[in-house]
């Protein structure tokens, strides 16, 4: 009982660890565009009001410790004051833009810096090289006398230089013998088989499994494909609220509350989001998993967010005119308490339909 209790607060305190630093994470991000912008940072607080106390005071922002610690806050000077010199809404709309997009891009990056930690450990599979990975029992590729680790060459002399190449030549000859070249510990052989017509389901026309070996990638060679991993999560974020409303996303695509990221993180810890793979990758997965969505879904076009408040700046870059700061005050607050009501909705559904891991 007591060993349950003990773990419960150690999961909970990792939780609310790695939640927060994601959260401060997009903070620094806008803190950081202040800075580089000349707009004078008020407060920089660790986690929400109310202030537990001042830490410090450097170059006149104050650095606070608050009692909610779910992320963090920075609070530009006048930030809804136009009238106010050296503020933020007193600055060009291209400096707001700056900071309002900082916040978001600085969760994309980590997306792609994490990204490029996971694939430098787990490595990247090579796809110029096809090799066999399994034998279903009693098929065509297994009384040819094809084993696991065999290295495919060519098919009816077609290079194995990618798996769509190899299956549509295998697929181009059903019921008609084919010549597979093969390599096995260096040594080149070839056999000839017939694929099934009509094969078990999920047996394949010749009962093989196609795989390449992994090769060692260090981090830097890693960058370019965990950018486009962030590319391509980014885009599965965003197509996520049409897929709700189509009710195509399934209970495992659906936004989570604050207990759907809990129940997530533990599963991550015990290697669910990715089996076979050690639990600390998976806990990276996690990781992105929310940084990407903080940063998509702050720039969606949606007030009170990110991208709401960059919505309101665009027309000034047009006409040169201000949206009245009466009208955005008016209308953030309405989505903040819209932002609010449906975090509330996710939160209840985290009890009611609870997260589905694989």
């Amino acid at each position: 009982m007591i060993e349950n209790v003990l773990d419960l607060i150690v999961n909970l305190l990792q939780f609310i660890g790695v939640l927060a630093s994601m959260i401060i994470l997009h903070e620094v991000g806008h803190f950081a565009a202040c800075r580089l912008f000349g707009v004078e940072v008020e407060e920089f607080g660790i986690g929400f009001p109310p202030r537990i106390k001042k830490l410090f005071t450097l170059r006149g922002t104050e650095y606070t410790l608050n009692w909610i610690p779910l992320g963090g806050f920075v609070k530009p000077r006048g930030e809804s004051q136009p009238e106010m010199e050296g503020g933020l809404a007193a600055s060009k709309p291209l400096v707001r833009i700056g900071v309002y997009i900082a916040g978001p891009l600085m969760n994309l990056l980590a997306a792609v810096i994490i990204y490029a930690v996971i694939i430098s450990q787990l490595g990247m599979p090579d796809g110029s090289v096809v090799q066999i990975g399994d034998i279903v029992s009693n098929s065509p590729a297994s009384e040819a006398g094809l084993m696991v680790g065999d290295t495919i060459l060519s098919i009816n002399g077609v290079d194995s230089d990618s798996y769509d190449a190899l299956r549509g030549e295998i697929y181009d000859n059903l019921g008609q013998e084919i010549t597979i070249l093969v390599d096995r510990e260096g040594e080149t052989s070839e056999v000839s088989l017939v694929p099934r017509e009509n094969p078990p389901e999920n047996e394949g026309a010749i009962g093989i499994l196609m795989t390449s070996p992994v090769r060692e990638i260090n981090w830097f060679q890693a960058l370019p494909i965990a950018t486009t991993a962030t590319g391509q999560h980014s885009l599965a974020v965003l197509k996520l609220p049409g897929e709700l409303i189509r009710g195509t996303a399934g209970p495992a695509g659906r936004p989570v509350g604050y207990k759907g990221m809990y129940d997530i993180f533990t599963g991550a810890k015990e290697g669910a989001l990715l089996p076979s793979t050690p639990a600390y990758i998976n806990v990276l997965l996690f990781l992105v998993s929310i940084t990407v969505s903080l940063g998509v879904l702050n720039l969606l076009p949606i007030p009170a967010l990110d991208g709401g408040r960059i919505l309101f700046v665009l027309p000034e870059l047009i006409t040169g005119r201000r949206i009245s700061q009466k009208i955005q005050n008016v209308v953030n607050m309405v989505g903040f308490f819209a932002v609010i009501l449906l975090l509330i909705y996710f939160n209840v559904l985290d009890f009611t339909s609870p997260v589905q891991l694989p």
